[in-house]
């Protein structure tokens, strides 16, 4: 039986104990690119799940989450330690409600956070959705993992739209939860007149907060296109945050009336219509309407630049 024989038997002996070719080291750079390559067929359900578990991992979605849970509180503090009652028309809308019932805590927040906070934190995130992972180096081994740009660039707004929804929620119930703690809760006379139950006041703080999570939509699209840009994550956050501004400063000059309703800003504090009896949907479809349109335009800009990006560079 010759040496090269395949039927001949397997060493046991010494010889045996020397290293045996067992192909590549499994802990080396082609088990890694194996174990990234292995998910190629993972569903958008679980790449959309694994965004989601990274962003609200980050010690720098809680601390901005905080900050935003701060808000209402602070505003509830003050008005509690304020001695003398506030006088109708100084300062936020609602703001001389608050102490007849603390419900009202939430929507003043709300509407003090809409000009800059939440602009700000949305800002942050949409801005680094894409320019985060070029300049960490890890792009590349997303677009090997699942299944293309494409589906990448839909997980990624997806992400930043449930940052929207977590930001916005935040500022409601911690402003309805201190808004409980320091003052008393009760009926609520709508700006029509009429007077709700406590249960439909609840209901309605939520239809605003909805109202101001698709009024931040077309401002995470926003935040994508330009993140898409650049390899720098502070820069697009940067330019996201700045074209905010931009936006209500210009909303805010009565020489560009001609602009206001296509900017989008200018619909972010119109949602006084939900607190009226029947609710008008007026100001809400516009604003809808608006944000939609902002994600499509900018959603296809992203689109046209993602797809030719080269992430190889």
């Amino acid at each position: 039986m010759s040496p090269s024989d395949p039927r001949e038997p397997a060493v046991t002996g010494p010889a045996a104990t020397g290293p045996a070719v067992t192909g590549p080291d499994p802990s080396g750079p082609a088990a890694t690119a194996t174990a990234v390559a292995r998910p190629r067929g993972a569903s958008a359900a679980a790449l959309l799940g694994s965004e989601l578990t990274v962003l609200f991992r980050r010690r720098r979605t809680w601390a901005m989450l905080a900050a935003l849970a701060a808000i209402p509180v602070l505003i509830a503090i003050a008005v509690r330690l304020t001695s003398s009652p506030v006088t109708p028309g100084r300062g936020p809308a609602f703001l001389d409600r608050i102490t007849q019932n603390g419900l009202f805590v939430a929507i003043t927040a709300l509407i003090v956070s809409i000009p800059l906070f939440l602009p700000l934190t949305v800002g942050v995130v949409a801005g680094d959705t894409v320019a985060g992972e070029a300049n960490l180096g890890t792009l590349r081994y997303l677009l090997v993992a699942p299944a293309g740009r494409v589906r990448l660039l839909l997980v990624k707004y997806a992400g930043a739209a449930a940052f929207c929804v977590a930001a916005t929620l935040t500022v409601a119930v911690s402003g309805a939860l201190i808004g409980a703690a320091l003052f008393p809760i009760g009926p609520v006379t709508l700006l029509s007149g009429d007077t709700i139950g406590v249960g439909e006041s609840v209901l309605r703080s939520l239809l605003i907060a909805a109202y101001v999570t698709v009024s931040l939509l077309g401002l995470s699209a926003i935040g994508l296109f330009i993140s898409t840009l650049t390899e720098v994550p502070v820069g697009a956050m940067a330019a996201t945050i700045v074209l905010s501004v931009t936006a209500q400063v210009l909303d805010a000059l009565p020489q560009l009336d001609w602009l206001h309703p296509w900017l989008f800003s200018h619909y972010w504090l119109d949602f006084a219509d939900l607190l009226r009896q029947p609710i008008d949907w007026t100001s809400f479809g516009a604003n809808a309407l608006l944000q939609g349109g902002y994600i499509l335009v900018f959603g296809a800009l992203a689109y046209g630049r993602f797809v030719t990006k080269d992430i190889l560079s």
